[in-house]
């Protein structure tokens, strides 16, 4: 389920000059933010909860979920690349699931490993607020990666769908409509980081049972049919 040259080609596609750049802007915006107000207000746990989860897990994680998970196979779809990739011997869940992983490393490094510096940087971890909230970003970067490598093989238009949904599904109506809020993978991803931070500075709109359940349900669902839609695209190409 793991093809080393799908893989390497992959991360060529989403480590190169321009995407990279993209990719670096937000993480260190984070860390500079989160030193500067430090330096204005010291350590405090509940400026540090509201950082890392208004701007980090909010914003940050869903829009580099948006770029690695369309760009884990978006491009090579639009230029019809993705016509030779799918010509050679290897299984079409193969290349799913390798471009899954992909995007859920590249993810991973550029959302958890910038919030736990941050984190450590506003309060240098008090009430478990940094792990916590690096957790949630490692947990939501699965979802979105897979929910955004879907949208890039089932429409050209995938970061635009992608965008709507991380900034205007969840960052909007997420905020403004309390039913929104089950059907967030910001919300899920809190779940499990309000049972990790201590003394309740953390909270989530959904119980990190159903969380759980919706995080794994939703990851599996969206990597499924991106394989059904994959061999789809292939019988179009031959016929």
């Amino acid at each position: 389920m793991y093809n080393p040259t799908v893989a390497r080609l992959t991360y060529r596609a989403l480590l190169g000059r321009r995407r990279a750049a993209i990719l670096f802007v937000l993480p260190a915006l984070l860390i500079v933010i989160s030193a500067a107000v430090r330096s204005f207000s010291g350590a405090d746990d509940q400026v540090a909860a509201d950082l890392l989860g208004n701007f980090a897990l909010a914003t940050m994680v869903p829009l580099i979920g948006v770029i690695a998970g369309t760009g884990a196979i978006g491009p090579e779809i639009d230029d019809g690349s993705i016509v030779y990739l799918l010509a050679k011997p290897v299984k079409r869940s193969t290349i799913i699931v390798t471009k899954l992983i992909v995007a859920i490393a590249v993810t991973m490094a550029f959302s958890a490993i910038p919030t736990l510096i941050a984190g450590f940087i506003l309060n240098g971890n008090g009430q478990q607020i940094a792990v916590a909230y690096t957790v949630a970003a490692l947990v939501a970067s699965i979802a979105y990666a897979a929910v955004f490598l879907l949208l890039g093989t089932v429409t050209r238009h995938a970061v635009v769908f992608g965008l709507v949904y991380a900034l205007v599904w969840e960052a909007l109506f997420g905020s403004l409509v309390p039913g929104a809020r089950t059907l967030s993978v910001q919300q899920w991803s809190l779940a499990l980081a309000q049972r990790i931070g201590e003394n309740g500075v953390i909270s989530s709109e959904v119980g990190l049972p159903l969380a759980m359940i919706l995080l794994v349900g939703v990851t599996g669902l969206a990597t499924w049919y991106a394989g059904q839609k994959l061999r789809t695209l292939k019988l179009a190409g031959e016929e």
